[in-house]
C-alpha cells in the first residue's frame, strides 16, 4: 500500500493525501515542542526568579517546575481530551473522550502530523499557562495552594477556553482569530493572576517597602529563552513548517522588539534612566500582544503592534501598582493580561490587507470581526474571573491561601522548602 501512495505522490506531485504523514512538518512541531518547554523551564522560571526577593527565588523554581509536571501528568489522564477531544453534542462547550490517551496509537493522525506530536505540543501550552499565574501571587502563597490551584484551574479554566477557540468549540465556529493563545494563554493567565493577587492581599511592606528584583542577571538569561521559546510558541502554531510559520516567526521577532524600544522610551523619559528590568520586560508585552495576531498580520502589523504593547503594557503596569496599588508581583496583568486583550483585538485590525495583514477574503470587514474579536475576550474574562475567584475561595476555606505573616518574612524557600537559593 505505501508503494502504491509513493507512486501516486512520484506522478502526481501536487497531490494531498489526506492523514499523511509529512516529516518536514513532523519535525518542526516536534522542534516547536521543545522550545515551548524551553520557555517555561528554565525561561519563565529564571525570569521570574530573579524578580523576586533572594529569600524567595527557589519558591518560584519549584512552583514553574512542579507545575510541569503535574500539568504534563494531568493532560495524559484526561485534559487533553477536555481540550482537543470530540464532545458530540456538548462539543460546542467540552470535548470528551482520550482518558489515559487511549484513543491515541502510533498510526493516530492529527492532519499532516502525528496526533502524539500534538498532543506533546499543546500539553506544552497548558504547562506555560498556569506557570504564567504564579508571577500574580509570588513571595506569599502556600506550596500545596499552588498545587490544588493549578490542577484544577488546568480543568475548569483553561481546558474548556482552550476547547472553545482550538477544539472546535462554539468560539472558533464564530470564526474568533487566535493564532496561538491571546485567550486561551495570555488572557486567561493575567486574569487569573490579578483576581489571585487582590485575594491574597498585598505582600507586606507593598507599596512603601521598596522590593527590588534581587538577580537581574537570571531575569535577563531567562528573558532572552522566552524570547527565542516563543518562536516554538508561535511559528509552531502553524502546526506546519511553511511560509505561515516563517511569518509567524518574522512578526513575532519584529513585536518583541519594538515593544522593547517603545517600553524601554517611555521609561527614559518618565525616570530619565532607562532599566534592564524595563527593556525586558517590554519584550514581554510585544510578544505577548503579538501571540494572537502571529498568523494573520504581516511585518508591518508586527512593528505596530509591539509599539502599541510597550507604551499601553507600560501604563497599565503604572496604573495596577501606582494608582490601584494591586501587588500582581511580577506585572502579569498588565503585561500579558492586557496585551492578550490588546492583541487579540488588534488582530481584527492587521488582519486587513489594508494594514498589510494576510486576509483572503475580499470582503473582510475589520468591524465584523473586531465584533467577534470583543466577545471572545469578554467571554474569557468573564469565565476566568468567576471560576478563578470560586477556585481560589474554595481552597482558601478547606487549606488556606496564604503563608503567615512570619513565614512570609522569613521567606517561602526556607518555610516551604527548608532551602536556601544562596548559601553563602
Amino acid at each position: 500500500m505505501s508503494r502504491i501512495l509513493l507512486l501516486i505522490v512520484v506522478l502526481f506531485p501536487g497531490t494531498v493525501l489526506a492523514d499523511e504523514l509529512n516529516s518536514g512538518d513532523t519535525a518542526w512541531i516536534l522542534t516547536s515542542t521543545a522550545l515551548v518547554l524551553f520557555m517555561t523551564l528554565p525561561g519563565l522560571a529564571l525570569f521570574y526568579s530573579g524578580l523576586v526577593r533572594a529569600k524567595n527565588v527557589l519558591s518560584v523554581l519549584m512552583q514553574c517546575f512542579a507545575i510541569a509536571c503535574l500539568v504534563s501528568i494531568m493532560w495524559m489522564l484526561g485534559v487533553y481530551g477536555l481540550a482537543f477531544g470530540d464532545g458530540g453534542s456538548a462539543n460546542q462547550v467540552i470535548g470528551l473522550g482520550n482518558v489515559l490517551l487511549s484513543d491515541i496509537s502510533l498510526d493516530s493522525m492529527s492532519g499532516p502530523i502525528p496526533e502524539i506530536v500534538f498532543f506533546m505540543f499543546q500539553m506544552t501550552f497548558g504547562i506555560i499557562t498556569p506557570a504564567l499565574i504564579v508571577g500574580g501571587f509570588a513571595e506569599r502563597m502556600k506550596f500545596s495552594a499552588v498545587l490544588w490551584f493549578s490542577a484544577l484551574w488546568l480543568v475548569l479554566v483553561y481546558a474548556p477556553v482552550c476547547h472553545w477557540v482550538w477544539g472546535g468549540g462554539w468560539l472558533s465556529d464564530m470564526g474568533f482569530m487566535d493564532f496561538a493563545g491571546g485567550a486561551v494563554v495570555h488572557i486567561n493567565a493575567g486574569v487569573a493572576a490579578i483576581i489571585a493577587a487582590v485575594m491574597l492581599g498585598n505582600r507586606k511592606g507593598f507599596p512603601s517597602t521598596p522590593m527590588a528584583p534581587h538577580n537581574m542577571t537570571l531575569t535577563v538569561a531567562g528573558a532572552g529563552m522566552l524570547w527565542v521559546g516563543w518562536f516554538g510558541f508561535n511559528g509552531g502554531s502553524a502546526l506546519t513548517s511553511s511560509s505561515s510559520a516563517g511569518m509567524a516567526i518574522a512578526v513575532t521577532h519584529i513585536s518583541a522588539a519594538a515593544g522593547s524600544l517603545a517600553w524601554m522610551l517611555c521609561e527614559w523619559i518618565k525616570y530619565e534612566k532607562p532599566s534592564v528590568l524595563g527593556i525586558v520586560t517590554g519584550m514581554v508585552a510585544g510578544l505577548g500582544t503579538i501571540t494572537p495576531a502571529s498568523g494573520f498580520v504581516g511585518p508591518m502589523g508586527g512593528l505596530a503592534i509591539g509599539l502599541i504593547a510597550g507604551v499601553v503594557c507600560f501604563y497599565a503596569t503604572q496604573y495596577v501598582k501606582r494608582v490601584l496599588q494591586i501587588d500582581d508581583s511580577l506585572d502579569v496583568f498588565p503585561v500579558h493580561g492586557v496585551g492578550g486583550i490588546l492583541g487579540t483585538l488588534l488582530t481584527a485590525i492587521f488582519y486587513a490587507n489594508s494594514f498589510g495583514g494576510l486576509a483572503t477574503d475580499e470582503a473582510y470587514s475589520i468591524l465584523s470581526q473586531l465584533g467577534v474579536q470583543a466577545i471572545g475576550v469578554v467571554v474569557t474574562i468573564v469565565w476566568c474571573g468567576v471560576i478563578t475567584f470560586g477556585l481560589l475561595k474554595l481552597i482558601d476555606v478547606f487549606i488556606g491561601l496564604r503563608v503567615d505573616e512570619d513565614e512570609e518574612t522569613e521567606g517561602l524557600d526556607l518555610v516551604l522548602h527548608n532551602e536556601r537559593g544562596y548559601n553563602m
